[in-house]
């Protein structure tokens, strides 16, 4: 499974740029990757592991903004269609079925 999150945060204050800058540092430490600017994913083993990063990810929203999760399968996450540009490197570098030990 996949965890997209999307957000559109303010970037018009000294404080508001920092607040984007805490909270996109944060989605990479915990190991998401930018699909595009402001969309990240993370690849979750279960339901248990995705419900975890939510709740990991919650205090670390900041309050100004909008931030939207949304989970999908691995197959409807490589379903997903390219209109115009191309996969970045981190996309075509790992799959879940490289994750899959068990």
């Amino acid at each position: 499974m996949r965890l997209l999150v999307f957000f559109d945060l303010p970037t018009t204050t000294k404080e508001d740029k920092r607040n984007y800058r805490i909270f996109r540092q944060f989605l990479i430490r915990d190991g998401y990757d930018m699909i595009q600017f402001s969309v990240y994913a993370r690849i979750c083993n279960g339901s248990d592991r995705m419900e975890k990063h939510v709740l990991r990810m919650r205090p670390n929203i900041p309050t100004r903004g909008s931030v939207r999760y949304m989970q999908v399968t691995e197959k409807q996450f490589t379903s997903m269609g390219i209109v115009t540009g191309k996969k970045k490197r981190a996309e075509k570098a790992i799959s879940a079925a490289q994750l899959s030990f068990f």
